[in-house]
């Protein structure tokens, strides 16, 4: 076993420095790196200054010092006037500082290349910290990873990682007049339920794993029964409420009892859509939907899908398409509220389309939407506009 005396030299003074941690953790930067500076095409290994003033005219001569092969740690050596052969990827051998690409140069003689163009230090080459500096941040949080990320975690050596699972969110439909969508034959009164399918692939969208709850009659202690027995299982719960104001209030009563801290507001300052309900109970958000289908998407889409984002952990969601495009007729609004236009493009062109709010095919015709700024009576035709487009 060594003693403090094996440490000391013959002077009797200790021939290491003592440092403490934080210095260590802040100060020990070892050169060695798993990266490597590599080709990004197929040509020379050079010393730049060795390509300074060449050209077609003036080509330069250098000496093949050897080669680099692919996959494998460079065997040789770049110095004054010489060169290694570099397939694209390839490790930059130790001397150089560029690469010329091979259709600047050509074999003067065995043994002998012609550079005709000259090459900047770095040009040609990707450094190891490049692509990422040591201690950088890969790949941020609370966005969803997209292929671009995932090969860049895979070629950092990243083939695991913490993510938020899909938020479960458990869509209703209430109304004694709503059927499956699958019903072939409609007695009058009935409709078929179009909005939970709507709402299933906005919600998959927004990165959710939808779950269908099924159809519930008027009835508030009905509703009360399948809103609790969802709420252990689920991260959001979404209603599509009944049309009537009747049906609208059995929400808001059910919803009020499930737990608090309650309903946060039961009415939007928004067209269409107004009648929305937002809750939070037992630590679960509620969004109460109008009946009308246009109108519960055009809110779940505003107010929904961001809430079903911000319950899986994305605080940086991707952002929606948007064109600009001049309005191509006068649209009419009310200060006070946000108006959800939706409009086809034509020819750089804005053209909004009405209808009932119960109409689907509004939507289906739609190539996105405008909103009409809570502060504005109106839009001119001619006015440029923000165009935001359906995915």
């Amino acid at each position: 076993m060594a003693t403090e005396a094996d440490f000391r030299g013959h002077a009797g003074r200790e021939f290491f420095t003592t440092r403490t941690v934080a210095e260590a953790l802040a100060g020990f930067r070892p050169a060695r790196r798993t990266g490597f500076a590599r080709s990004t095409v197929d040509g020379y290994a050079v010393r730049a200054a060795d390509t300074y003033g060449v050209s077609e005219g003036l080509p330069g001569y250098l000496e093949v010092a050897g080669a680099v092969r692919m996959g494998a740690e460079p065997d040789v050596t770049v110095g004054p006037g010489t060169v290694a052969v570099m397939p694209t990827g390839g490790v930059l051998p130790p001397g150089a500082d560029a690469v010329v690409m091979v259709e600047y140069t050509q074999e003067a003689m065995p043994g002998t290349i012609e550079v005709t163009r000259p090459v900047a230090p770095g040009e040609g080459v990707v450094r190891a910290d490049e692509d990422a500096a040591y201690g950088a941040e890969l790949v941020p949080a609370g966005r969803p990873l997209r292929a671009q990320d995932l090969g860049m975690l895979a070629a950092a050596g990243v083939t695991e990682v913490s993510v938020h699972s899909r938020p479960r969110v458990t869509v209703f439909s209430t109304g004694d007049e709503v059927v499956p969508p699958e019903t072939a034959e409609l007695r009058p009164g009935q409709v078929r339920d179009a909005t939970a399918t709507a709402l299933g692939a906005l919600i998959a969208q927004a990165g959710g794993e939808p779950r269908q709850g099924g159809i519930i009659p008027d009835d508030r202690a009905a509703l009360e029964a399948a809103l609790r027995g969802a709420l252990p299982g689920s991260d959001m719960i979404v209603i599509s409420a009944g049309s009537s104001v009747g049906a609208r209030d059995e929400t808001a009563a059910a919803v009020a009892r499930l737990g608090p801290p309650g309903i946060w507001c039961h009415g939007l300052a928004i067209r269409p859509g107004k009648p929305t309900l937002l809750a939070e109970c037992a630590g679960v958000p509620v969004v109460g939907l109008p009946g009308n289908p246009r109108s519960a998407l055009v809110v779940f889409r505003l107010i929904g899908m961001p809430l079903v984002q911000q319950a899986g952990g994305c605080t940086s969601p991707p952002t929606e398409p948007v064109v600009p495009a001049r309005l191509a007729r006068d649209v009419a609004s009310a200060a006070g509220r946000l108006d959800v236009i939706q409009v086809r493009l034509e020819d750089g062109l804005a053209v909004p389309l009405f209808g009932l709010s119960a109409l689907l095919s509004v939507l289906t015709a739609a190539d996105g939407y405008i909103v009409v700024p809570q502060e504005a009576t109106g839009l001119g035709s001619g006015t440029c506009v923000d165009v935001t487009l359906y995915r």
